[in-house]
């Protein structure tokens, strides 16, 4: 379970804070963004800001100062003196916005992927109807599973980050019916071609390697999944994507406060 370093929300109308809510189960929209280093870093920050705030206005969530206002509360959470490797969760609904950190776990070597039937509400957007996800996410040691989920048979996402699928060197992604994150999209720019097909649960044993990526793991190597007997092959496209993602980590520019 995880442990939050910070917890605040506020009022979305004047800003003035209030009792913690977590928003969880909520009409509304969240994002959740890796700060690292000293001074602090936020990889893909203006990525994060962009989307959260069109999927806001999609859910009726609309301010004038929407993108001064959600600026202006994660300075005030954030002090340039500290030395940060947390995950900063920003979620928003029509009256208030809720800021918190908790501390970013690296993904092990033995990472397993554990097959759940559950499907998102409204995949394409980050929205905040992630209980029953959560339920799940709470059993769990996030450094070392997630959970798969699947619908119809076919494996869509895992309950924090997009999924990649390796067959002799090619790449595959589901076609649809998952959110693509800000991470997804980075080696989406990268890759000459990622196939879009239906994967099956029942065809995951042709997989070389499945590779998880998402602001919270980064980009991690799962190692089985043993409610299908899975084992990965080997480490060969994992080795290929960690040079990118390094890469656009260390050009990271410090956080303009």
């Amino acid at each position: 379970m995880a442990i939050y370093s910070l917890k605040r929300s506020y009022q979305l109308k004047d800003l003035r804070e209030i009792d913690f809510k977590d928003l969880w189960g909520d009409h509304g929209i969240f994002t959740t963004m890796w700060i690292f280093g000293k001074p602090p870093k936020i990889l893909f920050f203006e990525n994060h800001i962009k989307n959260l705030i069109k999927s806001l206005k999609v859910y009726g969530v609309k301010k004038r100062s929407l993108r001064k206002d959600i600026i202006k509360m994660i300075n005030k959470n954030l002090l340039k003196k500290n030395a940060y490797n947390h995950l900063l969760r920003v979620a928003l609904n029509k009256k208030t916005i809720s800021i918190s950190l908790r501390k970013r776990l690296s993904p092990k070597s033995n990472f397993d992927l554990k097959l759940v039937n559950l499907k998102r509400e409204k995949p394409q957007f980050k929205n905040l109807k992630y209980k029953k996800i959560l339920r799940h996410l709470k059993k769990l040691n996030n450094s070392k599973s997630d959970i798969g989920l699947i619908s119809n048979k076919k494996i869509l996402e895992t309950g924090t980050s997009n999924l990649l699928f390796i067959k002799d060197d090619k790449i595959y992604t589901p076609i649809k019916d998952y959110y693509e994150g800000n991470t997804f999209r980075f080696f989406k720019s990268k890759i000459k071609k990622i196939v879009k097909k239906n994967i099956l649960v029942k065809d995951l044993e042709y997989y070389d390697e499945i590779l998880l990526v998402g602001s919270g793991k980064g980009i991690a190597s799962v190692k089985t999944i043993k409610e299908v007997g899975w084992k990965r092959k080997n480490f060969k496209q994992f080795k290929v994507l960690s040079k990118y993602y390094s890469s656009i980590v260390n050009k990271c520019k410090p956080y303009r406060f």
